[in-house]
């Protein structure tokens, strides 16, 4: 079980234009990796969200990347024309990224350390949940070596 905390995550495919094709290309940073679909509801709110997180704790060497797992990149372009990233977006029209972390929800997000192992696992996003969000992400940014 690739997906959980304290053992080393899939090096997947990330669906991203550029150098960073692949998570392993993101070593030596955090990662936080998130997996999405345009008919999520609640990936609708966790989009603000996440480029808040990205605006904040990108300079204190977080990186955030959502992957879009609809088969239909249409429903995908037309998401982000209403929810705009800036933060990095893939693609995985095919699923072999979300089957390798053994994704059950959406959205689900995992925490990646700049060593490649999972940090923590969310499943699911809740607005009234962001302070323990945050909490996790800044305890793990903090304890890096």
């Amino acid at each position: 079980m690739a997906h959980l905390p304290g053992q080393a995550a899939p090096d997947i495919a990330l669906g991203l234009p550029g150098d960073a094709r692949r998570l392993a290309d993101l070593r030596g940073r955090f990662v936080y990796l998130d997996f999405w679909a345009s008919w999520c509801t609640p990936c609708r709110l966790s989009f603000p969200w996440m480029n808040a997180l990205h605006d904040r704790l990108g300079p204190q060497g977080l990186q955030v990347v959502a992957i879009n797992l609809d088969v239909e990149r249409a429903d995908a372009d037309r998401f982000l024309q209403r929810h705009p990233a800036r933060f990095l977006v893939g693609f995985d029209p095919r699923g072999d990224s979300p089957r390798a972390f053994q994704v059950k929800a959406m959205p689900t997000s995992v925490l990646v350390a700049p060593d490649g192992q999972v940090v923590s696992v969310q499943r699911g996003f809740v607005p009234e949940h962001v302070a323990d969000y945050e909490a996790r992400i800044e305890a793990a940014l903090r304890g890096r070596s």
